[in-house]
């Protein structure tokens, strides 16, 4: 085909007649509009069609015969790709899946998208095309040229070059083509060329295939009603799509490995499996995560899942725990009859915090100097805040370096999984230290896996600054939410990188629990105050702890009577260089042994006479033999030494409350001695002396109270027996004893067992974490077989004991079950003694407090001492203060003193909330909660939901679903948008602080009032809302949907959701100028001014959610 520009002649002796459509001053749109007469044929060959080219050519278009579409790139064909993760080829899928959805509207029809009419064209248009119009679509994998014909009758016309069919080609819309030229020719014997290479192809089965059916199933797709579940997985995909790309048989769980099969994951509720699946990947992607789930969800059995899944890949497995829990592991990994997993055959080791300090002797029968510590591929260590501290010691590696150096640094790559309620106290350095485990103590091996702008270090510290700030706050602005707007989003995305951290209140609001069964409902506390006796001289609590705050406790404190001309030589000698602090004096250790006796003096008192009674005479014994020695040496002379008792410190775990074995008589081969003729003997003398005197009179004082006489034990009693009586849950005569000390439940044993069984015939059962556990059943059980017999519902008796036919209905115990044990069969707690740490308190209740529990309801029963609260306060900072003054890293290692730097007005308002209510744990500290901040369930939602449906790429954007207003559940009347930014400007660049978690993901709840319910910044807050409200309700709500079709006139007049949008958007423009400014005044780098929102377009509508008033 020849042609002639500027008028010369062509081949055909005339001039061609052919003009230029700029699509600026003449519209391709208009020509069209011109050209398309009633009865005419419309032919098109482009890349794409969109529903709104014909929603502007909608009344010509009613007129034509027909349309033949020829897609010139294949579109609409079966999927070539089938695997679900894995994306190959995708040069050619991207393109191909840009052209497919095109159909919705283009990327440049977005102000038109944004009107949310596109429900109501899709209707009209899917009629038309059914009536109208055929697709076919190139099937071959050669190019076509693109153009448009119009058959109409004698007045035929032909355009090209053409791109798509779509708003933004018909000149209606911009798009971003430097120009967009079209020409039109209507010279009939090259308008029939046009017509008739159109046909040949049209006819052609080899090049082209018909797809009219898969475009009208797609075009159906945006105006049928859809399930809120659909619209809240299509939020998430389009969310977290990088996370599936992201996500590889690499760090996922290996299902070939066969852990669902086994019966650990099979034991697992919905929200554990999401927390392994999620451990798993975290551990695999960045080598550490530490599970903090609040107390009473089970953090023990979701860890044992993700052990047995590396024993399953053959991986070794260490547990490093608290000795008082060290039972509790062990049940698992041996072939025993309470092993609820022994077809599962866990093989872990499993061993002691403060076996990292000792280098001989066994634990659980393996010889620690023979260990190879640098061999396990996988270390779980409960109670991981214990590893809170780091701070160096010259001459000695601590519990803390010991953990890094030779178990997670040396020999084989090792993941840190840790587990902990409370993984921060009121430091970030706590949470800092503890995943330094898991990237080696390198930060640089977290930080190139983050999609922070900061360093870890960077934002641990930014955090703690925030933290200080909001720590003056006072008591009324010192709330959860300011905290969280204060911390940065290099903050929550560091932890939600490597933390899974649920509340209850989470679990019970997002998660479908009618499988599991709800919590019990919780009664108001019982608060006693018992006096010591009813007999009349005795003395009263404050007078007795004036007598103990006269103790010097001189006994253990021998360097202290070290002569002026002798110090020297033992300054040299056991003094220690500690990192950061200077040298830690010999006596400065003695100061803090002397606190925590003083303080385990007092906790004693206040947990039992008898428990007091037998610390005096051990004290009163020690004294007695210290000073014979003295007065042996001042008779005979000799090279007679003492040894101070320091070195017990250092194998305490934190919190340790019995010490009671420290004070027998250890002096002999303690490390540090001290020849007597290098002290003050006389004044060391004296002291000891006015010791024994107070000591003698406290002890005769108590020796007086017999049990018949001890108010407390007798009100227990009679408390006890009313509980049997009347019980809180039909016939559940179960209770649950919990004391600090194991001296205590010996004595409760002995005073209630035998009077239960005489009155009641229920059996009493005691166990201390110390020597064999007792019961009334006449023969010998271990820890677990005792505990099995008095919960034998949750611990599955039948299963595990199914030849025991005894029962144990009331339950002394100290703090070792006091975590990681399921009790609740038992509906009553009772703390004979209130623990110093109200986090104690929490737990103790948390083994009957769990989900699924068989009772309606359940009761926590506290004895304080017969004071005031304020004064007990008072007495516990006297006590705390000089606990204080002693240098609390008096080890060098964890503070085991615990003196926890709480102020004052806050534990007292803790301590007044337990006499009233159970208290949540993240409700109850001071620092920061980390439960809820995380992202990890939405991730795992997804992820199973892509595994079962397949991906959402062909999903049209702008899809919306009805959901019904819930105010309890914070669902107020109003929209959700989610929505993509199509420019950098309301998020900073990477190198400046972020507002936004999901960028370039926005999330928008707007009430229908127009004001904004949360802001883009509140990412957890909207996703939990629209899972609480969407998840399970997998058809479409059809009441609420009529409803809304009425009000909107079928998609047609949404002009009010439309309105709404417009605010959303700028309501984010107001976040991020308010942010911006913020930015101005604090320190370091500004967001202000670095490029800013220009409106509307700036956005894509992916997806909304209409909340709505039931009619």
């Amino acid at each position: 085909m020849i042609c002639v520009v500027s008028g010369v002649a062509s081949d055909l002796g005339r001039p061609i007649l052919m003009e230029i459509i700029d699509n600026v001053s003449r519209l391709f749109g208009d020509d069209l509009k011109n050209t398309l007469k009633p009865g005419a044929k419309l032919r098109v060959a482009a890349s794409c069609f969109s529903m709104y080219a014909y929603e502007a050519l909608k009344t010509e278009l009613e007129q034509i015969e027909e349309l033949e579409f020829i897609f010139t790139s294949p579109t609409f064909l079966a999927e070539e790709v089938t695997d679900k993760i894995r994306k190959e080829r995708r040069e050619f899928h991207i393109p191909k899946l840009e052209r497919e959805r095109s159909l919705y509207g283009s990327e440049f029809e977005i102000q038109l998208r944004n009107k949310l009419t596109q429900r109501a064209i899709a209707r009209e248009c899917a009629e038309w095309l059914r009536r109208k119009a055929t697709f076919k679509s190139n099937r071959s994998k050669s190019p076509m040229q693109q153009f448009a014909c119009v058959q109409a009758g004698g007045a035929d016309a032909a355009y090209m070059p053409l791109h798509g069919f779509t708003a933004v080609d018909l000149g209606y819309q911009q798009g971003n083509a430097v120009s967009n030229f079209i020409n039109k020719i209507d010279e009939p014997v090259l308008t029939s060329q046009y017509l008739n290479l159109f046909g040949q192809i049209w006819n052609d089965p080899d090049k082209l295939e018909d797809v009219t059916a898969q475009i009208c199933e797609h075009i159906a797709s945006v105006y049928q009603e859809n399930s809120p579940e659909s619209i809240y997985f299509l939020m998430l995909y389009n969310i977290f799509n990088e996370f599936l790309d992201d996500i590889s048989e690499d760090v996922l769980p290996n299902d070939r490995t066969g852990y669902q099969d086994t019966l650990i994951w099979n034991k697992l509720f919905n929200y554990q499996k999401d927390a392994a699946t999620g451990i798993i990947n975290k551990l695999e992607t960045y080598s550490g995560c530490i599970l903090a789930d609040s107390v009473g969800l089970g953090k023990t059995f979701t860890a044992l899942a993700v052990v047995k899944y590396y024993e399953l890949r053959n991986k070794s497995v260490l547990v490093l725990c608290p000795k008082k829990l060290a039972d509790n592991w062990l049940n698992y990994n041996r072939n025993l009859k309470t092993n609820l997993f022994a077809k599962d055959r866990f093989n872990y080791d499993v061993l002691c915090h403060t076996d990292l300090n000792r280098t001989s002797g066994e634990s659980f029968g393996t010889p620690l100097n023979r260990i190879n510590w640098g061999n396990y591929d996988l270390v779980v260590i409960d109670e991981s805040h214990n590893f809170r501290n780091n701070d160096a010691v010259k001459e000695r590696e601590t519990r803390y370096q010991k953990l890094m150096n030779k178990v997670i640094r040396e020999g084989v790559k090792t993941k840190v999984l840790m587990l902990s309620a409370t993984p921060v106290n009121n430091r970030f350095n706590d949470l800092r230290n503890q995943l330094a485990l898991a990237y080696e103590g390198d930060s640089e091996n977290l930080n190139k896996k983050l999609r922070t702008s900061k360093t870890v270090e960077e934002v641990f510290r930014n955090a703690q600054k925030a933290f200080n700030v909001w720590s003056q706050l006072p008591p009324e602005k010192r709330t959860p939410r300011a905290i969280l707007d204060a911390l940065d989003f290099d903050f929550f995305e560091l932890l939600d990188s490597v933390t899974i951290a649920r509340s209850r209140k989470h679990i019970q609001a997002f998660y479908d629990t009618k499988d599991i069964g709800p919590f019990p409902e919780r009664r108001k506390p019982i608060s006693f105050h018992s006096p010591l006796t009813g007999l009349d001289d005795a003395p009263s609590f404050n007078a007795i702890f004036e007598k103990l705050s006269r103790l010097k406790l001189s006994v253990y404190a021998p360097v202290s009577y070290i002569l002026p001309s002798c110090l020297k030589k033992y300054e040299d000698m056991y003094d220690t260089k500690v990192g950061s602090k200077g040298t830690l004096r010999q006596a400065d250790r003695e100061k803090s042994l002397q606190a925590l006796l003083t303080v385990n003096l007092l906790k004693r008192l206040e947990s039992s006479v008898a428990a007091f009674r037998l610390t005096l005479q051990m004290l009163r014994k020690n004294h007695l033999r210290t000073l014979d020695k003295i007065v042996n040496f001042r008779q005979v002379g000799g090279r007679l030494s003492v040894g101070d008792m320091t070195d017990a410190l250092e194998g305490l775990e934190a919190e340790d409350d019995d010490l009671l074995e420290l004070e027998e008589d250890t002096d002999i081969g303690g490390k540090v001695q001290i020849n007597l003729a290098d002290m003050d003997l006389p004044r060391w003398q004296f002291d000891l002396g006015q010791d024994l005197e107070h000591i003698e009179e406290l002890f005769h004082a108590m020796e007086r109270i017999t049990p018949a006489h001890d108010s407390k034990l007798q009100h227990l009693k009679a408390h006890v027996l009313d509980k049997i009586a009347s019980p809180i849950n039909p016939a559940n005569r179960k209770v649950l004893i919990f004391t600090a000390f194991a001296d205590t439940a010996n004595y409760l044993y002995e005073n209630l067992a035998p009077e239960l069984w005489a009155r009641e015939q229920l059996h009493t059962g005691k166990v201390t974490g110390g020597g064999q556990p007792k019961s009334t059943l006449g023969k010998g059980y271990d820890f677990q077989e005792l505990l099995t017999l008095f919960s034998p519902r949750s611990k599955e008796k039948a299963i595990v004991l199914p030849h025991e036919l005894g029962e144990i209905d009331v339950l002394i115990g100290t703090d070792c079950i006091s975590e990681g044990q399921n009790l609740q069969d038992c509906d009553y707690v009772i703390n004979y003694d209130i623990h110093w740490n109200p986090v104690r308190i929490i737990q103790r209740f948390g083994r009957v407090d769990r989900i699924g529990s068989p009772n309606s309801s359940i009761q926590l029963v506290n004895y304080w001492p017969d004071i005031s609260l304020d004064e007990y306060i008072r007495l516990k900072e006297r006590v705390e203060s000089r606990m204080m003054i002693a240098d609390v890293t008096a080890t060098g290692d964890d503070n085991v003193l615990s003196a926890q730097a709480n102020d004052v007005a806050y534990r007292k308002e803790q301590l007044r909330r337990l006499q009233e209510e159970v208290i949540e744990l993240e409700d109850l500290k001071t620092g920061v909660s980390i439960t809820d901040l995380g992202l990890n369930d939405f991730r795992m939602d997804l992820l199973n939901y892509v595994k079962v449906h397949g991906e959402l790429k062909h999903a049209p954007n702008g899809l919306h679903a009805i959901v019904p207003a819930n105010a309890p559940l914070g669902l107020l009347p109003g929209a959700f948008f989610t929505l993509r930014n199509r420019n950098d400007g309301v998020n900073p660049p990477t190198s400046l602080p972020q507002h936004n978690r999901l960028h370039p993901y926005y999330l928008v709840y707007i009430g229908s009032d127009g004001q904004v319910i949360h802001d883009h910044t509140e990412v957890k807050r909207l996703l939990d809302l629209a899972r609480s409200c969407c998840k399970g309700q997998d058809q479409p709500i059809v009441e609420l949907c009529q409803q809304f079709n009425r009000q909107t006139a079928d998609g047609r007049n949404m002009q009010a959701y439309s309105d709404l949008l417009g605010k959303a958007i700028r309501s984010m423009i107001e976040v991020k100028e308010e942010k911006d400014i913020d930015s101005l005044f604090s320190g370091g780098k500004t967001t202000a001014l670095t490029r800013t929102i220009s409106g509307l377009d700036d956005f894509e509508l992916i997806a909304f959610l209409v909340v709505q008033d039931v009619a």
